[in-house]
């Protein structure tokens, strides 16, 4: 195998990665199995934050809607939970190995995002 060919294995191998940079930066690249998830745990939050403004609209009693706000807060929760094991498990991981110690620096400023 020539050099050549072997570096366009590995920028193969890092455009398949979870955060391959990309043309507008890194992008995530989650099997379909957890892209799936995401995306169906989206989309019943999405049906929830569209349900409270009805609530809002039928002039529903406040606790009531605060009630449903804080599970919408505590669904989103789980998503970024998700999210981030994710992405320990692979990109973290990968930069690290790649010597990109930064990434911790990066990983600490959203972890405490992920905590206000």
């Amino acid at each position: 195998m020539s050099f050549e060919s072997e570096q366009l294995n590995l920028t193969s191998f890092k455009e398949l990665t979870c955060c391959s940079p990309g043309e507008q930066g890194r992008k995530s690249h989650h099997s379909d199995q957890v892209k799936n998830g995401l995306l169906s745990r989206l989309n019943r939050i999405e049906g929830q934050v569209r349900g409270i403004k009805g609530m809002i609209e039928k002039d529903i009693y406040c606790d009531d809607v605060l009630n449903q706000i804080a599970s919408v807060q505590s669904a989103l929760n789980g998503v970024g939970k998700l999210l981030l094991e994710n992405h320990l498990k692979s990109c973290v991981i990968e930069r690290i190995q790649e010597g990109e110690t930064e990434v911790l620096t990066e990983l600490m400023i959203t972890i405490n995002k992920l905590m206000k």
